[in-house]
């Protein structure tokens, strides 16, 4: 699925045929998007000042936005992980970064390789977060270095992601609601795609 796209001034979207991105997601312009990505629903990623550049094994989760500006593109590099809600604006995320939920990134600002950018955080035009910490607030700054098992952690929800996007080219399909749950219907088992250790909570039964 390639989601809703717009050519403007000849620059054409592009979508490696293993990425996945929601059919509600907007793609404008110069939008490149690289193999094994997730863009969920909402996302908009809008190409029409400067280009956007999405790296291999990336995920853009739900109504996050993503926007070019003159002079500065907006590029994620290699299995990046932006949350839900955020914005990223003429910016740089270098590989294996995290940018927390509804976090908002500036123009010329650069998030170091293996950083993760906590929740709900500003990071200011051309401010520069070294690799492999923590930083948060608002305005971001840096808390303190990441351990390597918080950096392998990431990592692995970063693959989830990966998981998900082959998982929906192969099952994801429109459908109608059912009038109510079949009998005996289990709740969604969240091991099939996410690692068991990153489960903070475990349904168990039936829905």
């Amino acid at each position: 699925m390639t989601g809703l796209c717009y050519s403007f001034e000849g620059m054409i979207p592009v979508v490696h045929p293993s990425s996945f991105v929601h059919p509600t997601a907007v793609l404008i312009g110069d939008v490149r998007i690289g193999p094994g990505c997730y863009i969920g629903p909402g996302a908009s990623l809008r190409a029409d000042f400067s280009s956007v550049i999405i790296g291999a094994g990336v995920n853009i989760q739900d109504y996050c936005i993503l926007h070019g500006t003159p002079g500065f593109h907006t590029t994620i590099e290699d299995n990046g992980h932006v949350g839900h809600g955020s914005v990223v604006h003429g910016c740089l995320i270098r590989r294996n970064a995290l940018i927390g939920m509804s976090s908002a990134i500036y123009d010329g600002a650069e998030v170091g390789e293996n950083a993760i950018i906590g929740a709900m955080a500003f990071v200011p035009a051309g401010a520069k977060i070294p690799p492999g910490v923590l930083a948060a607030g608002l305005p971001a700054k840096v808390l303190r270095a990441l351990s390597a098992e918080e950096i392998a952690r990431k990592t692995r929800g970063t693959e989830a992601y990966q998981m998900l996007a082959a998982k929906c080219l192969e099952s994801f399909k429109p459908c109608q609601p059912l009038p109510e749950p079949e009998p005996g219907r289990e709740s969604m088992d969240p091991s099939a795609i996410w690692p068991d250790d990153l489960t903070r909570h475990k349904p168990g039964g039936k829905g």
